[in-house]
């Protein structure tokens, strides 16, 4: 059974045969894990052992445990982290042949990085889904990353009104742990008084962090405030410039076929599935799309192309550049900004 990490708590009573606890968020993936244990041990489960598949690691080691008789109490939690998320043919097997043998003296918790779908369609997951609960610890972005600000706001007790939350969002949004440390450190300093962008100006600095999906997607919504913020934040991470222009081309190389489907008067229901697109991206592109003619996406090409052309010939990342392109998204640019040509 999915559980997201905010319902967590609400479904662990009585606690499940095992937990699958994946993800690419350290934050929710640490709190997810913590919030299982606290209960367990609630629950009197208070002996711990932990392993990892790594070079050596013996399937058998963990069918022992799960047979063994506990030293120290009745029941036990076994913790198993998962590096490369695949338990490959001898651990699939083995999950399978556990979640066989009922155990309500142990409680099996898996971890490891973030499932693709395949995966959760696999035996081995099926076999603990069913025994289970998955929590997926993905990191909320946009108006999901709002939601979870503002609940914990809430937990610590902090007034801010609309502005320093705002600024906050700007500040932390794709990093949850910043954000939290961030919050305990709001409620020592200043633990009832109403907290102002002053402050929060003196106390932290941008630790948003961002990947270039991210990035384009705010192009493509013409979402230029965003864009330009999050392309300021790669740059500063090192982020290399032939990624980005990889995801870029990426993006307008779709454009430019639904575009010129559209202005042959296809249908793009055929491409939709073509492209991979599938029905939660399809808003993005549809906004692009209706804001953008095809001469649009052409430039925006030619200006990607002037670009990788400069970081292959000359070895610069005209992140000038990519910032003036960004702004091209938008087709109101176009008639002034268009024609302009930056050097470096």
């Amino acid at each position: 059974m999915r559980v997201y990490p905010d319902q967590l708590a609400r479904q662990l009573a009585p606690l499940p045969q095992c937990c699958l606890i994946f993800g690419d968020d350290p934050w929710l993936c640490e709190q997810s894990r913590a919030a299982v244990q606290n209960e367990a041990r609630r629950q009197g489960f208070e002996e711990r052992i932990q392993l990892i598949q790594e070079t050596g690691f013996s399937w058998n080691d963990l069918y022992e445990q799960w047979q063994a008789m506990s030293l120290f109490s009745s029941r036990r939690i076994i913790e198993l982290t998962l590096p490369q998320a695949k338990p490959g043919t001898d651990g699939s097997a083995m999950l399978q042949t556990l979640m066989q043998m009922d155990n309500p003296d142990v409680l099996l918790i898996l971890t490891g990085p973030k499932l693709a779908a395949e995966q959760t369609k696999s035996k081995w997951f099926k076999s603990l889904d069913t025994k289970g609960i998955y929590v997926p610890c993905t990191t909320p972005e946009g108006s999901q990353f709002q939601r979870w600000l503002d609940g914990r706001i809430q937990h610590y007790g902090l007034s801010l009104a609309r502005d320093p939350r705002e600024m906050l969002f700007a500040l932390y949004e794709g990093n949850l742990l910043a954000a939290d440390q961030a919050l305990q450190l709001l409620q020592l300093l200043s633990p009832n008084d109403p907290i102002s962008c002053e402050q929060l100006e003196q106390y932290f600095e941008d630790q948003s962090r961002f990947s270039v999906f991210q990035l384009t997607d705010a192009m493509l919504n013409n979402q230029q405030d965003k864009a330009q913020h999050i392309l300021s934040q790669l740059k500063s991470e090192g982020v290399a410039m032939p990624i980005i222009l990889w995801s870029l081309f990426k993006e307008l190389a779709v454009l430019l076929q639904l575009k010129t489907a559209l202005n042959n008067r296809q249908s793009l229901q055929s491409l939709w599935s073509k492209l991979r697109i599938w029905d939660k991206r399809k808003p993005i592109y549809q906004n692009a799309l209706n804001r953008l003619e095809l001469q649009h996406i052409e430039t925006l090409l030619a200006g990607a192309s002037a670009i990788e052309l400069k970081l292959k010939q000359q070895g610069i990342e005209d992140w000038t550049g990519f910032s003036h392109l960004s702004i091209l998204f938008d087709p109101r640019a176009h008639q002034k900004l268009a024609h302009i040509v930056l050097d470096q």
